[in-house]
C-alpha cells in the first residue's frame, strides 16, 4: 500500500514526515547514527526484510538523509552515511528517545543519552537558540511564519491574549534558527 504523499503540503511537520514518516526509517537513521552503515548489517541489527530495507534505504537517500556510497567494486557494494541533513535529525531522534523513557517505559529506560565525557544521563529539553530559554508552554506557541499561505495561517492565528484579542504579529526579518 502506497502511503499518501505530503510534498504539495507547506506545513514543515507533513514536509518532515514525507521523508521519514515510515517507522522502518527512523530506526534505520538511529542506527546510521550509532554507526551502521551497510545493508547487511541494516538488515541484522533491524531484522527487516531485504525488499523493504532496499526501498527504505532508496527513500532516505532520494529524501537527502542518507548518502550512498560505493566501498567495493567487484561485486558492487555500497555503504550508506548520513548526509547533513541526516545528522540534523539527532535531537529529534534524542528527543523521541527521551519521550519514550518518559511515557513508555515502566521498567525504566532501555536507550538513554550520556554525556560521553562524564557518562552522566542527559535529559534534552528545546531552547530558544537566543534567548537560551527553555520552549514550553504557555510562553511559547506555534504560529503561521511570514511564508506560509492558507490554510496555514488560518490554523496558526496566535492571540496575545483570550477570544477576541489581537493577533500577534510574525515579523518577516524574524532570525531563522540558521
Amino acid at each position: 500500500m502506497q502511503n499518501k504523499s505530503f510534498k504539495s503540503m507547506q506545513c514543515p511537520v507533513a514536509q518532515s514526515l514525507d521523508r521519514i514518516g515510515e517507522w522502518w526509517s527512523i530506526l534505520i537513521l538511529r542506527d546510521a547514527m550509532r554507526g551502521v552503515s551497510r545493508f547487511d548489517d541494516f538488515q541484522k541489527s533491524l531484522g527487516i526484510g531485504t525488499a523493504t530495507l532496499a526501498r527504505r534505504l532508496d527513500s532516505l537517500v532520494e529524501a537527502g538523509l542518507l548518502e550512498k556510497r560505493q566501498y567495493q567494486e567487484r561485486p558492487p557494494r555500497f555503504e550508506y552515511v548520513l548526509t547533513a541533513c541526516g545528522e540534523d535529525f539527532r535531537p529529534v531522534l534524542w528527543s523521541l528517545i527521551a519521550w519514550g523513557n518518559r511515557n513508555f517505559a515502566p521498567d525504566g529506560p532501555s536507550l538513554v543519552i550520556v554525556d560521553t565525557e562524564t557518562g552522566a544521563w542527559a535529559d534534552p529539553i528545546m531552547v530558544d537558540r537566543e534567548t537560551r530559554e527553555p520552549i514550553a508552554r504557555p510562553r511559547y506557541a506555534v504560529a503561521a511564519g511570514p511564508s506560509a499561505r492558507e490554510p496555514l495561517p488560518s490554523r496558526y492565528r496566535l492571540k496575545s491574549e483570550g477570544p477576541g484579542s489581537p493577533l500577534i504579529r510574525i515579523s518577516p526579518n524574524n532570525n531563522q534558527n540558521t
